[in-house]
């Protein structure tokens, strides 16, 4: 046997010098110059308030080099398949290794979108039914709810030396998808009167569906020219052929005016254009005429399974894939390894490791079913993080964006656990995050600041958490506070009663709700806090409700934009100047036509990065030179939208520029926070806590009575947390009733009256575990949330 020599030296190796990440002159959105030296093989938390530049200079500048670099390793063939970012401001990047980021995107909100399917454990299980299943079906295709069964025979050429022949040849694949409703597990029935008013004719502009337009050829031109209808004739005069070609006629190849294109019947191509999309990535105009104009139900056949009764009819031990798949996965987990095939042993193990995956990341209260695009942002980040727990890599850059959003202060230990052991294989960790609790873990902190936008981007602390808690910086200085408990709570002005509540793992809840002051929902992640607050407060009349959802917006989209206020500047300088309001919008007749009001134009260079150059004609301006020259208070419309809220809310409240209603408007942004924010800074450079604050000061102008927050604490630092406790109460006191899903132990601490669900998550939760005041909470220490209040008190 072969004696085992040390293959280590004591004398150091060049190689074991590249111990650090160099960043110089990193100048990505707000950062100034930002030169940072990071640890390789560590836990690095940046900190520091919203807006400083965290995410500007680890997902901007270090992860976006990392994935650009890796990218052009690939051939020019396979690039032009795959993003291609431009390379970053920044002088010098050293040290990098691959970056993988798990990020707070929302999943794809596909229909057919599952848990399971983002997680590969759905691709497991169908080839342990193919394998296993009783009786036997088919391949593995049998059981997936996206491939559909199909059956062909026809004449196929074949050729031998010289000859050749026509033989007849069936081709069959059997699939797993529901034929009636496409593997969606449900049903749309289309509502034809808010679709067409049938009194009317074509020509006569019958169609009331958005966007929609008499001129469009792709739409109103096609059905009136088609040949197939009388563009004249009053719909409801339509003879049974005529509504057959009108409502349901096969996809059909027309001339209209010399251009081909397909016609097809009107129900199919509603399916097409609106049904085939996830309903919430929808415009808002668009998705509530689709809620007006469809009814969807679960389909009769699979009954929401998505699955034909062929895949649904094979079984291991009495359980068909549909029903494990829809069992909690801490269930499911315990159900696969109670299975002993020596056949799929390698299969098993994985799918056990994968199961395993999710019960300790605190996910084992979902099911595989579950659509993806109903998961917050926090859950689509822990999912991801499940296909990187059990990976064998190392030395690799993890990049995580606030790990621990939407996670009670039980689950943040969890979560530590997982961070630290991705960093002892020998991984680089680098994690944006607010919450003390991880921050105390780090061993290196980069706090960046000291303020936000314009006021924030440089690098105000480094080193370790001790040395942070005396550095002075914002964040050193609010690292031990805590929110007291208050002395007296308010005295509630009604109820609001929630009786026999069964929405997902909710168990037949009564609880109720007192209006008039700030109520807190909390629990652990799971346990049914979002089911009872948004399943059982009808959000209609009087309720305004305000989620995680993403604010969806291009480019072009921005503060201004999204909160109305441009409105009313618009109004303000064309009254100044006698002129119309659409010449101060760049998406309209303002624009300079250089680069039509985008203030840059881009160059798609094919499989090279795009590049994107201000504008030479309006020096990214927006603005056609002409529009320019009209002042109201002596500032130009590019001006007034380079503005920060801040100084905006002084130029219209008083002297030339005075406008009341973009005051108010502003006053609400101010409010929130965003006081530093740009007018005119496009949406989608906004951190995930600035878009949800711009949300709620939107929604603060809204006429209700009751407010439901979904975690507004989300990506806020500890120093805004106290400013956003301001805001509620000044709600409260102003007669609103405010409802908050938080788990953030300052807003418990301040709130007049605590729900707690519980005691677990999923089919362990969906109970009432305590009502009451903070106070008696503490006192009780009778729940997770009681236990983990007191001790942040002190109490």
């Amino acid at each position: 046997m072969a004696k085992r020599t040390d293959t280590r030296s004591s004398a150091p190796h060049d190689a074991d010098s590249h111990d650090l990440i160099s960043v110089h002159g990193a100048r990505v959105n707000n950062l100034k110059d930002v030169s940072v030296q990071i640890p390789k093989r560590r836990l690095t938390v940046f900190t520091g308030v919203s807006g400083s530049g965290k995410s500007s200079l680890v997902f901007g500048t270090i992860a976006a080099e990392s994935q650009r670099l890796i990218n052009e390793t690939y051939s020019a063939f396979v690039q032009g398949f795959m993003p291609t970012p431009a390379r970053p401001e920044v002088d010098v990047l050293d040290g990098l290794t691959t970056a993988i980021i798990v990020d707070q995107q929302r999943l794809g909100a596909d229909p057919r979108s599952t848990v399971g399917t983002v997680t590969d454990a759905n691709a497991m299980l169908r080839i342990l039914f193919s394998r296993l299943g009783k009786p036997y079906v088919g391949g593995p295709g049998a059981f997936a709810f996206n491939v559909p069964s199909v059956r062909a025979s026809g004449g196929i050429t074949v050729e031998r030396g010289a000859a050749t022949k026509t033989v007849k040849a069936t081709f069959s694949r059997t699939g797993g998808m529901c034929v009636r409703c496409e593997g969606r597990g449900s049903v749309s029935d289309i509502d034809l009167a808010q679709l067409y008013d049938d009194s009317k004719s074509i020509s006569e502009g019958a169609f009331t569906i958005p966007g929609w337009k008499s001129d469009s050829w792709w739409t109103v031109r096609l059905y009136a020219e088609s040949g197939f209808l009388d563009p004249d004739k009053p719909i409801r005069k339509y003879t049974k052929k005529e509504m057959q070609d009108f409502l349901y006629r096969e996809p059909t190849k027309v001339k209209v005016e010399g251009v081909n294109l397909t016609y097809e019947g009107l129900i199919p191509k509603i399916q097409k254009s609106f049904l085939s999309k996830d309903k919430e990535a929808m415009q808002p105009h668009i998705r509530a005429f689709v809620e007006r104009a469809v009814t969807f139900t679960t389909c009769p056949e699979c009954d929401g399974t998505r699955l034909s009764e062929e895949a649904r009819s094979s079984r291991i031990d009495k359980l068909n894939i549909a029903e494990a798949c829809a069992m909690q996965i801490s269930d499911l987990a315990g159900w696969v390894s109670g299975l002993d095939e020596p056949s799929v042993a390698p299969l098993l193990s994985t799918l056990r490791g994968t199961l395993d995956s999710f019960v300790e990341i605190g996910l084992g209260y979902l099911s595989l079913d579950r659509p993806s695009g109903t998961l917050s942002g926090g859950e689509a980040q822990r999912v991801k993080m499940v296909r990187h727990l059990g990976s064998s890599l190392t030395d690799v850059t993890y990049v995580f964006d606030e790990p621990t959003t939407g996670l009670h202060p039980h689950d943040i230990q969890r979560m530590n656990d997982l961070l630290l052991r991705l960093r002892n294989k020998g991984n680089t960790v680098l994690v944006v995050e607010h919450k003390p609790e991880t921050i105390v873990i780090a061993d290196h902190v980069v706090d960046l600041g000291p303020g936000a936008g314009a006021a924030g981007g440089t690098v105000c602390f480094e080193g370790s958490v001790e040395e942070l808690r005396t550095a002075g910086t914002v964040t050193g200085r609010h690292f031990d506070d805590r929110a007291a408990v208050k002395d007296t709570v308010r005295t509630p002005t009604g109820t609001l009663e929630i009786r026999g509540a069964t929405t997902h793992n909710l168990r037949d809840v009564d609880v109720d709700i007192p209006l008039g002051v700030l109520t807190v929902v909390t629990g652990v992640a799971g346990s049914g806090k979002s089911s009872l607050v948004h399943g059982s407060i009808p959000a209609g009349e009087g309720v305004v409700s305000i989620d995680q959802g993403a604010i969806r917006g291009s480019r072009r989209s921005n503060p201004a934009t999204y909160t109305g206020l441009l409105d009313p500047i618009r109004k303000a300088f064309a009254k100044a100047n006698g002129v119309k309001p659409a010449l101060f919008s760049a998406n309209s007749e303002g624009a300079c036509p250089n680069c039509n009001g985008a203030g840059v134009i881009y160059t798609d260079l094919a499989m090279m990065a795009g590049v994107a150059i201000v504008c030479d004609e309006c020096e990214g301006k927006r603005f056609q030179a002409a529009v320019l020259e009209h002042h109201l208070g002596g500032r130009d419309i590019s001006e007034v939208l380079a503005m920060s809220v801040t100084e905006a809310e002084e130029f219209f409240g008083a002297g030339e520029g005075h406008t009341p209603a973009a005051h108010r408007i502003l006053g609400r942004l101010a409010d929130v926070g965003l006081g530093y924010l740009s007018l005119g800074q496009p949406l989608t450079t906004l951190s995930g806590g600035e878009r949800q604050r711009l949300k709620l000061a939107t929604h603060m102008a809204d006429r209700g009575g009751i407010y439901v927050l979904d975690e507004p604490t989300a990506g806020l630092h500890l120093a805004d947390v106290e400013q956003l406790l301001g805001l509620l109460d000044r709600l409260v006191d102003s007669g609103k009733s405010v409802i908050v899903v938080e788990h953030h132990q300052a807003v418990m601490a301040h709130a007049d009256w605590i729900v707690d669900l519980g005691p677990g998550a999923g089919h362990d939760g969906g109970r009432i575990v305590f009502e009451g005041t903070p106070a008696d909470l503490i006192a009780g220490r009778s729940t997770l949330t009681g236990e983990h209040l007191a001790a942040y008190v002190g109490a």
